[in-house]
């Protein structure tokens, strides 16, 4: 994990000239602090996201009880009772997390969620190549919310634009944390969320986030996110790449391969040249395997 300074960018832009560097030096495989410019945006107030969420469909917004152990299970996670709008306007005292997801969908979150990444594209462009399947989702957590310990699967910038949160950020691809067999059931349409060990506790680096602070996280990285004393509200830009599409196929290829009861091959940190397994897995895919 790097720090970066904050240094106001030029002609309303979100990222800085530092904040830019610092994420060039880390991307894709390294977590690094940035720092934003989207503190007090019209579009990220309560009321804002409230109304937002009200017009939202059902598939695109989830919400619970916040405080939960860090290795809660899906099945387990409780409800808080309230509606969605009721549960955003009330937040800080009803002890819950909301997540809304592709925000782009709406053509004004959409802008935001282009005009941020188009200040990034050139950075990713040589490393991994274009932005794919860009989207956005936007995080609400009352007091003391817990998010537990889970992995995403693309490549990831969090801006914190609301109160304060730590989120602690752990290697990816170390597989004492994420086994392999794990990676495939997620890749296959498995949940998120991962086993938690207090063992892990010591491999993770924790960042304080406070408004105007953002962090970089890369693909399926494992972290989990603590809440401060106050309402936080964070935006998370994301996109993929040849090479987190890569690594999606080549983990599928394994489950195929571990089903079939034949061996399975090494998932590198560069997966998206290992073009001759990838082909094997389009093939298999094709034929109906």
């Amino acid at each position: 994990m790097t720090a970066q300074s904050s240094i106001a960018p030029a002609n309303g832009a979100t990222f800085s000239d530092a904040a830019r560097a610092a994420f060039a030096a880390a991307y894709p495989d390294q977590s690094t602090r940035l720092s934003h410019q989207l503190i007090g945006h019209d579009l990220l107030t309560l009321e804002a996201l409230a109304t937002l969420a009200e017009r939202m469909p059902e598939t695109s917004v989830e919400y619970n009880l916040g405080k939960l152990p860090l290795g809660v299970r899906p099945e387990d996670t409780p409800s808080n009772g309230l509606t969605l709008g009721e549960t955003i306007r009330t937040i800080d005292t009803n002890g819950s997390w909301a997540v809304l997801k592709n925000v782009e969908r709406d053509p004004a979150y959409g802008a935001l969620l282009d005009a941020a990444l188009a200040e990034l594209e050139p950075i990713v462009a040589k490393t991994t190549g274009p932005m794919l399947k860009r989207e956005a989702f936007i995080f609400l957590s009352s007091p003391g919310s817990v998010t537990p310990f889970h992995m995403d699967p693309e490549h990831n910038i969090l801006l914190q634009i609301m109160g304060t949160k730590t989120m602690t950020v752990f290697p990816a691809r170390d597989e004492q944390l994420v086994p392999a067999q794990k990676s495939e059931d997620f890749h296959a349409g498995g949940h998120r969320n991962l086993i938690w060990q207090d063992g892990f506790q010591a491999r993770g680096t924790a960042v304080l986030l406070e408004p105007g602070d953002a962090i970089h996280v890369p693909v399926k990285a494992p972290h989990f996110v603590e809440n401060g004393p106050t309402v936080s509200v964070s935006l998370s830009v994301t996109w993929r790449s040849d090479r987190s599409v890569a690594e999606g196929e080549l983990h599928s290829f394994n489950a195929l391969l571990r089903k079939r009861g034949l061996p399975t091959g090494a998932v590198s940190a560069a997966p998206e040249k290992q073009g001759l397994r990838r082909l094997f897995y389009r093939l298999m895919r094709k034929l109906g395997a």
